[in-house]
């Protein structure tokens, strides 16, 4: 499961870390993303682009834009569900992330957890995004929107959840992106990231609700008395 991520680096660091080439859309910056809300994605078309979608897949087929209900896709299934392979074949994504939170239950108790990479550096999340419009309705403005893929927990994420987001690394987002790519290949990268390759630390239950966009979402709980 991936509910909530963040987008804090700045164009340049986008830029330098995941090879943009062009940016269709201002940089979103946000500490508390959350479902249905719109976020950075990058893809390739030619040159690889920075743009804005909305998070919740809205396949192609779909009746009605109901995004935010497919925020993820399972790495185990996403080659074969309708609502995913085409986006699989043809539309893949990197999410650019500098961490993600998680909940870790503890009987009825959720305590709210920030990961992020131990290099310091922004994530790629492996994802998908689709073009929608109603049906006969070709002229329309599409609806860009997008889901991020998850995989089973790593023994580091393990403590927290057994679920995660597909973490590439830097030298695999050529592949993802790359139209080219065999399905057995991007098949082989949807696996957890090494453990030692992410921390984690405790936060404040600010973040539970998406109106706190703050840089206070992300800092660690016991330091919370010292802001």
């Amino acid at each position: 499961m991936c509910g909530r991520f963040t987008q804090k680096s700045e164009r340049k660091t986008i830029s330098i870390e995941f090879y943009v080439q062009e940016f269709i859309s201002d940089v979103f910056l946000s500490y508390n993303v959350a479902p249905g809300q719109e976020a950075g994605v990058i893809l390739r078309d030619g040159e690889t682009r920075y743009d804005r979608f909305k998070w919740g897949l809205v396949p192609i087929w779909s009746k009605t834009p109901q995004a935010g209900r497919m925020i993820n896709a399972r790495a185990e299934t996403v080659a074969e569900k309708p609502s995913f392979r085409n986006g699989f074949k043809k539309k893949r994504c990197l999410v650019p992330a500098d961490g993600f939170y998680e909940w870790k239950k503890t009987g009825a108790v959720k305590t709210p957890y920030y990961i992020y990479g131990a290099s310091g550096r922004p994530l790629g999340l492996a994802g998908l995004w689709e073009s929608w419009r109603p049906k006969g309705e070709e002229e329309a403005q599409p609806l860009l929107t997008f889901t991020i893929i998850t995989t089973a927990a790593n023994a580091r994420m393990a403590e927290l959840h057994d679920r995660m987001p597909v973490i590439l690394k830097p030298e695999d987002r050529d592949t993802w992106l790359d139209s080219r790519s065999d399905p057995d290949d991007l098949l082989e990268l949807l696996t957890p990231c090494p453990p030692d390759s992410i921390d984690f630390h405790r936060v404040s239950t600010l973040v539970n609700s998406p109106q706190n966009n703050v840089p206070a979402c992300i800092i660690p709980a016991e330091e919370e008395s010292l802001f």
